[in-house]
């Protein structure tokens, strides 16, 4: 079974690196759409992930940590903010007059710290979860993978997140997003899938081509 802390940290390293390759993208240097794809598939991996961990881990936290409604509120807020940011990112990368304004670095920085202000609270959660683990627990990092393959594609962040309503707003919203996505030819990445191989034997990370060294 797959740690939750591992699982945030792999997740994370990849939405951050897909941010700075979105923001690194330069459409005069380049095709003038190049912008679009890259833009596109942060937009989407993020959007996923952070509606499926607030799906999965506000409950858990509720259920397992001493002090976890309170830490799933702030989780949620920070969804929120960082889902305002990715909004900003979208209507700045569409020509929306919402974005009217704003430049290219004003939002990638805003979505940028608003992406480490989640992962800090994220995997500080998931590493309290992991710790307080009981047995006939659920594989949370296998709930959390499923949700995201059936999380909304785009920012959302002025719908319902929590309880029934926001279950409710969450289907809505990726039946909208795909939709677009079909209609516009667009593709969501598949969430990132973290595989600990620390306890596989040489010959058979040998076989998978998956080495895993000691740091010392």
């Amino acid at each position: 079974m797959d740690t939750l802390t591992a699982g945030a940290r792999a997740t994370h390293d990849v939405l951050a690196a897909r941010l700075e390759q979105a923001a690194s993208t330069d459409p005069e240097r380049n095709d003038p759409r190049s912008r679009y794809p890259v833009t596109d598939t942060f937009l989407a991996s993020a959007s996923r992930h952070v509606n499926a961990a607030v799906g999965v881990l506000v409950p858990a936290a509720r259920k397992r940590l001493p002090d976890g409604a309170e830490r799933g509120h702030e989780l949620v807020r920070q969804a929120r903010r960082l889902e305002a940011a990715m909004a900003q990112v979208k209507a700045r990368l569409y020509g929306s007059t919402y974005a009217i304004g704003r430049t290219w670095s004003s939002v990638w920085d805003d979505t940028r710290t608003e992406l480490a202000a989640i992962r800090e609270l994220e995997e500080a959660l998931s590493r309290d979860l992991d710790q307080h683990r009981r047995d006939g627990d659920p594989d949370w990092s296998e709930r959390l993978y499923k949700a995201e393959l059936h999380a909304p594609t785009r920012p959302h962040p002025y719908v319902p997140h929590q309880g029934v309503g926001g279950r409710l707003a969450r289907k809505v919203a990726l039946r909208v997003d795909l939709f677009w996505d079909m209609a516009e030819g667009r593709m969501a990445p598949e969430p990132i899938r973290h595989h600990d191989r620390s306890h596989d034997g040489l010959i058979a990370q040998y076989l998978l081509a998956d080495p895993h060294f000691d740091d010392d």
